[in-house]
């Protein structure tokens, strides 16, 4: 009895003797199979062209192609070569069915066919392609699906180590930012009162030179060692300094409380020029220069972007990341020993670019960060946001950085993040964020 699986099954006869033909023909119709024949070798391949079939009956002794020469090119062609082959012979020498086996047969029958046999034999053979066929996608489709679970098993990893990472930081930031905050708003609201004491005292002394034009000796000794009128004169530019330099403290404090910015389940609107200029500015200290390199050139130009819906904290990592990464492909250009390869596109001085504007359809906010470092080659490219993928010396990174990036742009931000980049002609990452 026929396997239901094997029905209308396509198998193709190739024998030379048109009796044989009609016999297994007539037989195989019968049974359900969908039947095609051909008298030689090369007639066959031209059918097999048209049409696959599932199983081939062939005959070993044939003119213009003998079915061992035939069996030879359908297991060198990838199209074919799965095709299950059954030799028919009337050959019964042990040489000869070796010889079909080797070549990628698997049976053979011997003539005179016995009806009941053929049958049991395509049934079993077709039976095991269509398992082993069966086999096959189950192992492709759990193969993928052993490689999504990887991926997204990867992706969870680093959203617990981007989380942990942000946690603590911001944990740390927040707190030194508090720290700092309070005595420098201590020393920041006294030094108006200072300089309004002074300018008291200073009155006070007018009016008693005014009144007293000519002191003691002693008095006038000390006046004339202390330069009297050059600290009355300086004093105030001294106090005029140190508000400047506590005002600088003060936006770092900002800075820090803005980068740090615990993120809510829900976004919030968030001014990104803000976020760009707080990670400058605790980036501030590597553009210094250095005995290899001058101080790096930080060039914005902000276009009129509105507010955007957005995870603030978690944005400005990605900031934080992609500057850090600009600053380290600096620091590599333009050290002595890359001056040599260095195109001469690119400038003497170190910069980085950040340009932010308005998609054309107006729905996406651009933020285009440019290096006029090196470049990357293609292959670096490629892998530049695979997870632990990274082109630095052991200990300098972990190749998580772009990679956390790239999944906080893609999949917390539904925005993209790409980079465009060739050697000697720098770096440029492009982030696209929906504003709503």
């Amino acid at each position: 009895m026929l396997d239901t699986s094997t029905e209308n099954s396509f198998i193709l006869v190739v024998d030379d003797t048109l009796t044989n033909l009609e016999i297994i023909s007539e037989a195989l119709t019968e049974a359900g199979f969908e039947v095609a024949t051909a008298i030689d070798g090369k007639k066959a391949l031209q059918k097999i062209q048209h049409r696959l079939p599932d199983l081939i009956l062939l005959d070993v002794m044939m003119p213009v192609m003998d079915g061992f020469e035939t069996c030879k090119h359908l297991k060198t062609h990838p199209e074919t070569h799965d095709i299950p082959v059954i030799f028919m012979t009337a050959i019964t020498d042990t040489d000869s069915k070796v010889e079909a086996l080797s070549l990628g047969a698997v049976d053979y029958i011997t003539k005179p066919f016995h009806k009941a046999e053929v049958l049991a034999r395509i049934s079993t053979h077709l039976q095991l392609r269509n398992l082993t066929k069966n086999l096959e996608t189950r192992v492709v489709e759990r193969t993928s699906e052993l490689n999504r679970v990887l991926q997204d098993l990867q992706e969870y990893q680093l959203q617990l180590i981007q989380q942990e990472k942000m946690s603590v930081l911001g944990q740390l930031v927040a707190g030194l930012a508090h720290e700092i905050n309070n005595p420098v708003s201590c020393i920041y609201g006294n030094l108006g009162h200072a300089l309004s004491y002074f300018e008291s005292m200073s009155h006070l002394i007018d009016l008693y030179q005014n009144y007293y034009p000519h002191p003691v000796t002693e008095i006038q000794n000390e006046i004339s060692e202390m330069d009297l009128e050059y600290v009355r004169s300086d004093l105030p530019n001294l106090i005029f300094s140190m508000k400047e330099g506590i005002q600088r403290i003060r936006d770092m404090s900002r800075s820090l409380r803005i980068f740090s910015r615990s993120d809510t389940e829900n976004k919030i609107q968030f001014d990104i020029h803000e976020g760009i200029d707080s990670t400058i500015l605790i980036l501030k200290h590597r553009l210094k220069g250095s005995e290899n390199r001058a101080d790096i050139e930080i060039k914005k130009h902000y276009g009129e972007v509105p507010l955007i819906n957005c995870f603030p904290g978690q944005l400005n990592q990605v900031f934080m990341n992609i500057l850090a990464n600009a600053i380290d492909a600096l620091d590599e250009s333009f050290t002595s020993n890359q001056s040599s390869v260095i195109n001469s596109e690119i400038i003497g001085i170190p910069q980085v670019l950040i340009q932010t504007m308005l998609s054309e359809d107006t729905n996406n906010v651009l933020i285009k960060i440019k290096d006029n470092g090196i470049g990357m080659l293609d292959e670096v490219q490629q892998k530049i946001f695979d997870n632990l993928f990274t082109t630095k010396p052991v200990g300098k990174g972990t190749g998580l950085g772009l990679s956390i990036a790239r999944q906080i742009i893609v999949q917390k931000h539904e925005g993209k993040l790409e980079v465009n980049s060739a050697m000697g002609k720098g770096s440029e990452f492009i982030i696209t964020i929906p504003i709503d």
